[in-house]
């Protein structure tokens, strides 16, 4: 009878097990299979869609094959806490495009910034286009006025996901013709604000300047993540990041953890003990896998101290589980 039994458990999880691959096409096994090769490049005749389409020239990673354009919030006036921030400390969207691992398809994945009256005539746009909505949250307290972002994505091809989406935001503030021209560049950039020789020695990577801020922005080489048969990349939005903004005695720190669903509660307790603000906990994609979660975090304080608590949730990534569940620091 025992046997019996065995067997009979042994049929049904085979059965379910055979039904889940039928129903889901990009499942484990075949996300597994598609992250052997390399991705193909984009093409010239593809970029230069892109460039037609959101009438902005982007930029591109050979590296990780992909296209990204900016799409700034320069018509805002942002304040945290009453103070002014400049936009390139958080209040930058972008959207990038890269191809399947087998150069069968493509996928567009951006990240908007946007007001709350303007979150659902965006999803709408982006449906009526044929893209999705794959997150919609908050990456900051206290900052006015008050700002979501949405995460929106579609597969197809180069061209056609340019031209779609163009014609989601093209009546939104989102689309680069509709925004006011740049400032003149700031007299004063992150590189005098910032003592960015002691801060790249705390966080061991170089970041960016960007006008008065300055920003590290790190993607995860210790994983291999599969969505939608595309590999995410740092530039296609599988990163963690920091920026700074004020100066190095009074410094604003802001950013983003991409982590392993076993490593969150371990980084929000290392943030904690830094004295860092825990923002917001979520999914940036969707049919990731493995699944990814991004954490974003705020900090006020001596630029030192606040890269010292950055460093430190980064060292948590990539650690062993325990036999307990949690992390072996």
């Amino acid at each position: 009878m025992e046997t019996n039994k065995f067997s009979r458990r042994q049929a049904l999880q085979a059965t379910a097990v055979l039904g889940t691959a039928l129903l889901f096409p990009i499942n484990k096994a075949q996300a597994t299979l598609t992250a052997t090769g390399k991705t193909p490049a984009l093409t010239a005749e593809e970029m230069a869609s892109i460039d037609a389409a959101l009438g902005k020239k982007g930029s591109y990673k050979d590296a990780e094959a992909v296209y990204t354009t900016p799409l700034p919030r320069n018509d805002l006036k942002m304040k945290i806490k009453g103070e002014p921030i400049p936009i390139p400390f958080g209040f930058g969207g972008w959207v990038s495009f890269k191809k399947t691992v087998d150069g069968k398809s493509a996928m567009v994945m951006s990240d908007t910034v946007l007001q709350m009256e303007e979150v659902n005539p965006l999803i709408s746009a982006a449906h009526a286009n044929g893209l999705e909505i794959a997150a919609i949250h908050n990456h900051f307290f206290y900052e006015e006025p008050r700002i979501f972002y949405m995460h929106i994505h579609g597969m197809g091809t180069v061209a056609e996901l340019a031209k779609k989406y163009a014609a989601t935001i093209k009546d939104s503030k989102l689309f680069p013709g509709n925004q006011p021209a740049p400032s003149a560049p700031p007299a004063v950039t992150g590189k005098e604000n910032f003592d960015i020789p002691a801060l790249d020695a705390i966080v061991k990577y170089t970041g960016t300047v960007n006008g008065p801020t300055y920003k590290y922005t790190i993607g995860r080489a210790d994983l291999k993540v599969i969505a939608m048969g595309v590999e995410m990349t740092t530039n296609i939005g599988l990163n963690s990041w920091a920026s700074f903004a004020g100066k190095q005695d009074d410094a604003h720190i802001a950013g983003d953890i991409a982590m392993l669903q076993s490593e969150v509660n371990t980084v929000i307790k290392t943030l904690r003990a830094h004295n860092l603000e825990v923002v917001a906990v979520h999914n940036h994609m969707l049919q990731d896998d493995p699944h990814m979660i991004f954490l974003h975090y705020y900090g006020r304080g001596n630029a030192t101290a606040l890269a010292q608590g950055f460093r430190a949730a980064l060292d948590v990534l990539g650690k062993k589980e325990s036999s307990t569940g949690g992390m072996k620091m």
